[in-house]
């Protein structure tokens, strides 16, 4: 199944635990924390979200595949912004062109 990467769809899924997978790694859970507002202009709308991930073990800024029980598999570039004690902090950024209606 294919995600609606939405705004909404997140929104309706922070706080919840999804698997993370690279090309060439067994994977790994982090916990999607933060989903920030949603920014709507004439042409665009842009939000971004961030996912905890365990201090063990570091993903490098990259795309991995995502999957979640009930949104689904998908795609996400990622970037490491920082660490805290519970773990590190990776950000997805959306941006993208608004719906004509």
């Amino acid at each position: 199944m294919v995600a609606a990467t939405t705004h909404e769809a997140f929104s309706t899924h922070l706080n919840s635990k999804f698997q993370l997978r690279g090309n060439n790694s067994a994977g790994m859970e982090v916990e999607l924390i933060k989903v920030s507002e949603l920014l709507i202009s004439p042409s665009q709308e842009r939000f971004s979200i961030e996912f905890q991930g365990p201090s063990e073990t570091r993903a490098t800024q990259g795309t991995y595949t995502f999957e979640h029980e009930d949104m689904g598999t998908f795609d996400l570039f990622i970037v490491p912004i920082r660490q805290d004690p519970n773990g590190i902090i990776y950000e997805a950024v959306f941006n993208r062109f608004s719906k004509n209606d």
